[in-house]
């Protein structure tokens, strides 16, 4: 609806996306996916934090044009909602068991198998972070994309509350607060991985924590400057160099206007060893400050 100033306000979670939803069942109930692209290209899962969905976690990174050009060219994607945290759905009924963040992993890898994906990318925010880096370390130990941002987006949260959806969003608050100590496990993964964090979010020393523990051989983080804790949300612009730089490593690249759609491929092995160097990704091992005009 408008007003006298011009303004316009938009529900950005009634907006459609476009893409086909499956419902997913899994050894621990039945979870939404939604994919959007030709499934014959590479996999890129996605994973959101506590009490946000797909669209209302990645709505800002998938309408930035850059972005999208860069991912769905290259990636068909798999965005994964956890129970109770689908538009509309309904309160989870007491009688259902609670899931911990293992069985939470455990539906990833139900979800690969389902739709017969092997190697994968994996795009996570905050919990969402959290339940890909512990699929990756112990179940498939696969090459990982990850932003790590950690916040809840409180109004968005308020929202969902509102809906009678407190009770699934403290089920999956639950798991996450009780979740165990990835350190050292950290230390044994070996894929690539991207982190973006706002300079501003209050877990930016969470960020940090992690890249020291990461294998500095394939870790670069990202530090964004003017941002808090929803980097795909409140800057994604500032995701993309980094995210292109790192993607080249795998031989991908953003679609000029005369280029094809090739078929990418997500080996390791078919790629140079120094290409796994975070120099040669175009990023430092110390976090890069990106810089944004800002508009006062």
């Amino acid at each position: 609806m408008g007003d006298s100033s011009g303004s316009v306000s938009v529900d950005v979670e009634r907006i459609y996306f476009g893409g086909k939803e499956h419902p997913v069942r899994t050894r621990y109930g039945s979870v939404a996916v939604s994919v959007y692209g030709d499934e014959d290209k590479p996999a890129l899962i996605t994973y959101p934090d506590v009490a946000l969905n797909y669209m209302s976690c990645f709505q800002g990174l998938f309408f930035c044009p850059e972005a999208a050009s860069l991912l769905l060219h290259n990636f068909c994607i798999y965005h994964i909602t956890p129970q109770g945290h689908e538009l509309g759905a309904a309160p989870i009924p007491s009688n259902v068991p609670e899931l911990s963040v293992d069985k939470l992993a455990d539906q990833v890898a139900d979800v690969l198998d389902f739709f017969g994906l092997g190697s994968v990318m994996c795009l996570g925010v905050t919990a969402g972070a959290y339940v890909l880096t512990l699929f990756a370390v112990s179940v498939y130990m696969i090459r990982k994309f990850e932003g790590v941002d950690r916040s809840l987006n409180q109004r968005l949260c308020k929202r969902l509350l509102d809906q009678r959806r407190g009770v699934n969003v403290c089920r999956f608050l639950k798991a996450i607060n009780e979740r165990h100590d990835l350190t050292e496990a950290l230390r044994k993964l070996q894929c690539r991985t991207l982190i973006f964090v706002g300079e501003n979010s209050q877990f930016h020393a969470d960020a940090v924590h992690m890249t020291t523990k990461l294998d500095r051989r394939y870790c670069a983080l990202v530090e964004v400057q003017a941002c808090g804790s929803l980097v795909t949300e409140e800057q994604p612009h500032a995701m993309l160099i980094p995210m292109e730089y790192f993607l080249m490593g795998y031989g991908l690249y953003r679609p000029s206007q005369l280029d094809s759609s090739p078929r990418s491929t997500l080996n390791p092995f078919c790629i140079s060893p120094e290409l796994l160097s975070p120099e040669s990704m175009g990023v430092k091992l110390k976090p890069i400050k990106t810089r944004i005009s800002l508009n006062v």
